[in-house]
């Protein structure tokens, strides 16, 4: 597997620290939050690490053990994507023209 580019590791070592502060800010040891998680204490370091290899469905059961999983609706809202919502756009027709009206 090719390494990730450096923005996406930058990125994912934020995420695991803010996971970590999150944690913390609980006063939750690791041992009760990797319990909660359902995962190792390894994983939920790697997790903290910020590792690319750990899989969304960790990163989503922490999220629910610190009380926060309704931030993964809003990671990439539709209704709020500008790009997406130009492509669409641009996408309509120039111009509508009328039908013929059938027998």
């Amino acid at each position: 597997m090719r390494p990730h580019p450096p923005s996406v590791q930058r990125v994912l070592r934020a995420l695991g620290r803010d996971i970590r502060i999150a944690r913390k800010k609980r006063r939750m040891p690791v041992a009760d939050f990797a319990v909660r998680m359902g995962v190792s204490e390894g994983t939920l370091a790697r997790l903290e690490r910020g590792e690319a290899g750990v899989s969304m469905g960790t990163f989503a059961m922490a999220l629910l053990a610190l009380g926060e999983l309704h931030r993964l609706d809003e990671i990439l809202d539709v209704s709020k994507d500008d790009t997406g919502l130009m492509l669409d756009i641009d996408s309509l027709p120039q111009r509508i023209r009328s039908r013929k009206p059938s027998l």
